[in-house]
């Protein structure tokens, strides 16, 4: 029977239609072919002096700043949605209020490779891609104007890639967005009432059960949600509390990029690299280990299309089923 089950973090329902529901593999997509490059790509070498100048690179002893010899290269995106050179003040205009869009917009070009990506990467490769995240938040939380650094992957044309080399992006926002607004909301509910986080409690209970976990190793796990809002949507969650990304040890950054890069090669074999959405939240800036907030990534592949129902209700319908999936994604064909 079809079910509506309840995310316990959001406090949003979600119908899981069994009665519509695919096969797994039924969502594995016919493999496109990469090109190995395209003239005149910024992100490739030889590309850098197209680019605003770089203002983090993890490159080898030899290779100067801006210039070929790294490994991974941060940049301002060229053309940002978020300036610090904006007015941050409130302004009124009868009903309606706004402020100048002041933040900070980056783009985390992950590999010198046209064609390539963490779920292929080596994962010593993958671990320089999060150590370039790890430090870009730590300098910008820094800066008083900003509330909320969020760091997101956009992976095939579907997803939103305007560019296909390589990239995630990164933007430090003036305000709180609703989403982790709503999060911190239910989560703090749920911690008065259960004195203990939501999100812990949750590990508990998918370590437990198993069955909808993809795997797992010594600081996190990586599962489809019980209410996962769309096929094969997965939560990777470190199994120490940390409400943070700011307060992940050097030891769990390697073990991120682990299972970061464990998940996305499944997502690549399995399912014949579709595409998709990763993103981070975690707790605003100035937030550090608070009790009943945990960060966390998801990954999101676009395997189906939001439609009237979903725009209307604010409700997602899930034509896979979590469990199965989960399977599907621990297993292979």
């Amino acid at each position: 029977m079809p079910e509506i089950r309840k995310d316990i973090v959001s406090g949003s329902w979600v119908i899981i239609a069994t009665e519509r529901a695919k096969r797994p593999e039924t969502f594995t997509l016919e493999r496109t072919k990469k090109i190995d490059k395209i003239e005149n790509c910024p992100f490739c070498y030889g590309g850098e002096h197209t680019t605003p100048a770089e203002v983090l690179a993890i490159r080898n002893n030899t290779s100067a700043p801006d210039e070929p010899g790294w490994d991974v290269r941060v940049i301002p995106n060229k053309f940002p949605a978020l300036s610090f050179n904006e007015n941050q003040q409130w302004e009124k205009q009868g009903l309606f209020e706004f402020m100048g869009a002041k933040g900070v917009h980056e783009v985390i070009i992950e590999t010198p490779d046209h064609n390539n990506s963490p779920g292929k990467l080596p994962v010593e490769h993958v671990k320089k891609i999060i150590d370039s995240y790890y430090h870009r938040f730590l300098e910008l939380e820094k800066n008083n104007d900003v509330k909320y650094i969020q760091i997101f992957r956009n992976h095939g044309k579907e997803a939103g890639a305007s560019i296909e080399h390589p990239h995630s992006q990164l933007m430090a926002l003036p305000v709180l967005p609703p989403s982790i607004k709503q999060e911190m909301e239910e989560a703090r509910k749920y911690y008065f009432q259960e004195k203990r986080c939501v999100y812990c409690n949750i590990i508990e209970e998918e370590l437990e059960r198993k069955d909808r976990i993809i795997t797992e190793n010594q600081d996190f796990i990586a599962f489809i949600p019980y209410a996962a809002r769309l096929p094969f949507e997965t939560w990777i969650i470190p199994k120490r509390h940390q409400s943070s990304f700011s307060e992940i040890t050097m030891g769990e950054r390697q073990s991120l990029a682990d299972i970061l890069q464990e998940v996305l090669s499944r997502l690549w074999e399995y399912l014949n690299d579709p595409p998709y959405n990763y993103y981070l939240h975690t707790s605003p800036t100035g937030y550090k280990e608070i009790p009943d907030y945990h960060w966390h990534f998801e990954v999101v592949p676009k395997l189906t299309t939001s439609a009237g129902f979903e725009l209307g209700a604010g409700m997602f319908i899930n034509i896979s089923n979590p469990e199965a999936s989960a399977e599907f994604m621990r297993k292979g064909h």
